[in-house]
């Protein structure tokens, strides 16, 4: 029995019909959001005597979330590489968020100040800002429909599967993150500790490590080491406010065995450990 190994022209096809079915379950939530919309608006129901579907408004709903669809996709694009590729965190989503709203409001004051001028209406700018903000909640909702399984997606995968490639002379080994219990430097080396024991010495830094990795994961206990969150074992209260840390049992180095967190660092540390 022979196992094959999956071809490129496999894996492109699997990539491909995996962003076909992203896109139709984004139309799918695009038409359920519009007719749900367009049901509250007019208060009408199926079932109702009166009912009548509202096609105008459903239709003009389609068009506008496509729309604001675009403009949230690219701005995702370059969130997702500028930032998300690294680590997936609240301020970085609200960022996206508020930056996505913003050009959504950018486009809608003129828009909807010259509609009122062509229509021959008289300007009023409490209106415009009552619109503005209805506008701005629909297509949060509508954003937060379409991103949030993307961005949840982005986040397990930063956490669990990403790699950092540990350079030592002419040597690069690639580890995941869920594979390093620690970092820690010693006569002017930088040692990457793995969850079995092994230790590489790298070429890196530990402050160059400390922009590389993912801080949803590790912590810059002190000028010496980088832990792991899975590698903390005890942590334990002493003098003067002051932490100390003792890793698991596959960490044989004694000079690293033990780590005391300073007071002012340990804030920061129990707001990250927990």
């Amino acid at each position: 029995m022979s196992n094959k190994q999956p071809t490129k022209k496999t894996e492109w096809h699997t990539c491909i019909s995996s962003s076909s079915w992203r896109w139709v379950q984004k139309a799918i939530i695009l038409t359920i959001f519009a007719l749900v919309v367009n049901h509250l608006a007019t208060r009408s129901f199926p079932g109702g005597e009166s009912y009548r579907f509202p096609i105008v408004g459903f239709l003009f709903t389609i068009v506008l979330s496509i729309l604001v669809g675009i403009m949230a996709d690219l701005n995702f694009k370059f969130y997702k590489k500028k930032h998300f590729s690294k680590k997936v965190e609240t301020s970085t989503i609200v960022r996206f968020m508020a930056s996505t709203l913003g050009y959504i409001a950018i486009i809608y004051i003129p828009v909807s100040i010259f509609i009122e001028i062509v229509a021959g209406g008289q300007l009023q700018f409490y209106y415009v800002l009552i619109g503005l903000l209805i506008t701005l909640l629909i297509c949060f909702i509508l954003i937060v429909l379409l991103y949030a399984q993307d961005i949840y997606n982005l986040y397990k995968l930063s956490i669990r599967d990403a790699e950092i490639t540990i350079e030592s002379g002419a040597k690069m080994t690639k580890l995941t993150y869920e594979n390093i219990a620690c970092f820690y430097s010693e006569n002017k080396i930088v040692y990457t500790v793995q969850n079995d024991g092994t230790t590489i010495n790298t070429d890196f830094t530990l402050n160059e490590l400390e922009e590389k990795i993912n801080d949803q994961l590790f912590f810059r206990a002190n000028r010496q080491i980088i832990i792991h969150k899975d590698t903390v074992d005890l942590i334990e209260k002493i003098e003067n406010g002051k932490l100390r840390i003792r890793l698991k049992a596959f960490i044989k180095n004694d000079a690293i065995a033990e780590i005391n967190i300073s007071r002012y660092k340990r804030k920061t540390f129990m707001d990250w450990f927990q």
